[in-house]
């Protein structure tokens, strides 16, 4: 069986059996099933995901810049990364915006206030982090790292964009520096390619235990909170998951049709593991190994660009995270009754836009980002408990896109015929 079959198997398993488990979730035994197998497995996979990021994050930017330098590539691939994504970002917003004030899913919802007492501690804890979250200029500054060994200890924690940072500008300093002494080779870049390499190979270590890990990991969530995960809040969940179907089998089809010249069909064929990994881990930074892969075997891809695109896409191109925060925001407007006029509306779709350029790709990175917009334009804060019941199932779909339009980014980006003439040259 394919893996990617296999991968489905574990998924669609995962939620019946976690979802026939949970009304027996007092049972002792199952608990600890639950405990010692479910919970140990699906952590260690992500935990072999994670344990790489770091190193193949800065390797890969390294050596891809560096790539792009030497073959005066660099600002070109940079600033059209930047165009697409701000393109695909917009249509996004734009999209869930649209959908919310067309179907308007927040009017005549009840607001159950029980809710806020079961979901205090998590309210709580996102508006501690969004009150803690740094102006514009503070955060543009320390995008700059003063300590590179303590922005990659707290890279998943936030600080992605100052290790990238740091690995960009390493990259281009090794090509000014080989430039200058006219050296035929740097031995830190061969280095930096067995560095990329094994993380490779510990990828492929990871991908081997993946189905089942995506079975717990599945299985674990459905055990806890059941189909009402899947289900609650249906109508909400519902117009996120369309915007979602919309930006992925239009607005990227159309992209990759129109632009890059490629089947969408084939295309969205030959990244299924990739999406299938992203569902499963709701992390953009976890599915980042298995992306590269995947974009330099089977999409074809030029290494130097891929590279490059996927990772800084890993943080900076979260189309589906921009989309789900402009529905949420409208969303919890129309039910407190907030009327926001057009001009709040074009505010909510700036910084949307903005927030899904600087979110965490970790689970649940978004919420504190919503927390700062709501309190923007004047809605209750603690107006998040309300969507925090199918956040998880959400945030499996939009991390899904996010993953997807990286890859789309990069093959939009990716010009092989002008790559060869400026190799040559």
């Amino acid at each position: 069986m394919k893996n990617h079959y296999k991968l489905l198997l574990g998924l669609v398993a995962g939620i019946i059996l976690g979802s026939m488990a949970h009304p027996f979730q007092e049972l002792f035994w199952l608990q600890k099933v639950n405990e010692y197998l479910m919970i140990p497995v699906g952590q260690i996979f992500l935990r072999l995901l994670f344990m790489i990021v770091v190193p193949m994050v800065f390797s890969a930017l390294v050596l891809g810049v560096y790539d792009l330098a030497s073959h005066q590539g660099v600002g070109k691939v940079a600033s059209k990364t930047l165009l697409y994504t701000i393109i695909a970002s917009t249509a996004s917003v734009l999209i869930g915006i649209g959908l919310v004030n067309f179907f308007k899913p927040g009017e005549g919802f009840k607001v159950d206030t029980s809710i806020y007492e079961t979901t205090k501690a998590n309210v709580e804890t996102i508006s501690n982090n969004a009150k803690s979250s740094k102006s514009f200029a503070q955060a543009l500054v320390e995008i700059i790292p003063k300590n590179p060994l303590e922005a990659a200890v707290r890279a998943l924690e936030g600080e992605m964009l100052s290790l990238m940072f740091c690995a960009l500008f390493f990259g281009f300093a090794f090509y000014m520096y080989h430039k200058a002494e006219q050296r035929k080779e740097l031995k830190i870049m061969a280095i930096l390619e067995e560095i990329f390499n094994a993380s490779l190979k510990i990828v492929e270590v990871a991908m081997k235990i993946a189905p089942y890990a995506v079975f717990c990991i599945v299985f674990n969530t459905a055990f806890k909170f059941g189909l009402s995960i899947f289900e609650s809040l249906f109508y909400f969940s519902a117009v996120v998951v369309a915007g979602l179907l919309i930006q992925q089998f239009v607005v990227y089809a159309f992209l990759l049709k129109v632009v890059a010249k490629r089947s969408p069909w084939k295309f969205f064929s030959d990244s299924k593991d990739v999406m299938l990994y992203a569902f499963s881990t709701s992390s953009s930074n976890a599915c980042l190994p298995k992306s590269i892969e995947v974009a330099e075997t089977k999409l074809g891809l030029t290494p130097a660009i891929s590279r490059f695109v996927l990772t800084v896409g890993a943080t900076a191109n979260q189309n589906g995270t921009a989309l789900f925060e402009g529905v949420t925001v409208l969303f919890l407007a129309q039910v407190f009754g907030v009327d926001l006029t057009t001009a709040q509306q074009v505010q909510v779709v700036i910084m949307c836009i903005i927030a899904g350029i600087g979110t965490a790709g970790v689970p649940g990175g978004s919420l504190p980002l919503i927390m700062i917009i709501m309190n923007g334009v004047g809605i209750p804060a603690e107006g998040i408990a309300l969507i925090l019941g199918v956040d998880r199932f959400l945030d499996m779909c939009r991390t899904t896109l996010n993953v997807s339009g990286d890859l789309v980014i990069a093959a939009l980006v990716d010009d092989k015929k002008a790559y060869a003439e400026s190799v040559r040259s």
